[in-house]
């Protein structure tokens, strides 16, 4: 690891000085979009420091279907990692880079030794409890909120225009391509969306956001 990244990891990362004596611990590497960095039931290969770039983490089903559990930016961390380092069982979700991404890996090995400095342990163990609450929040979202509303919010803060396919929205939500389009041709039949390839135009937003703000059944 070069200075320019070590001094970008200790911002990002302010605990990591401590915990780690030698940036040459850190295997940092270049990944392209699209890249799958790791994938369920594999063997954790280490705990990932964003410097750039995104990462979004889903689970797969048997049928094919994907959910997105969470998305890692610089300065976050990924719990699915973490999380298997600590009991040293396989992946439960795989994640792919949506954005070019620079990363350093710690190893398992220099992880588990981090973690007996306070500091870096309290960094990743309320990181940790950030990422429960978001689960949390997904779980509440499925269960309970229709998904005709989630829909709705999902297409709104992207400006007027959402480029995005229909099997990514429904990656996003948890469900399947067949009711996004579905509902996404309502949308557009009540004149809150004109649809073309990859792009989603939001032509009533007051509509859209009328509808995300249903309360959950």
């Amino acid at each position: 690891m070069n200075t320019t990244d070590w001094q970008t990891l200790a911002q990002l990362y302010p605990a990591i000085g401590e915990a780690v004596s030698a940036p040459d611990a850190l295997a940092v590497m270049d990944v392209p979009t699209g890249t799958t960095l790791f994938r369920e039931q594999e063997r954790c290969g280490g705990f990932p420091l964003l410097l750039s770039g995104e990462v979004r983490v889903s689970r797969s089903a048997s049928s094919g279907r994907e959910l997105e559990l969470y998305r890692v930016v610089p300065g976050e961390m990924c719990l699915v990692s973490s999380s298997c380092l600590f009991v040293d069982q396989p992946l439960s979700a795989h994640g792919v880079t949506v954005k070019p991404t620079r990363l350093a890996l710690l190893s398992p090995a220099a992880f588990r030794e981090a973690l007996g400095h306070t500091g870096f342990r309290d960094f990743v163990l309320g990181l940790f409890a950030a990422r429960l609450a978001d689960l949390t929040g997904l779980i509440e979202a499925i269960a309970f909120q229709r998904l005709d509303s989630r829909l709705a919010a999902a297409l709104l803060g992207h400006g007027t225009q959402v480029h995005a396919t229909h099997q990514a929205l429904a990656d996003e939500l948890g469900t399947v391509r067949e009711i996004v389009t579905r509902l996404l041709h309502r949308f557009e039949r009540d004149g809150w969306v004109e649809l073309s390839r990859e792009c989603i135009t939001v032509r009533n937003s007051a509509a859209l956001r009328s509808l995300a703000a249903l309360q959950p059944r």
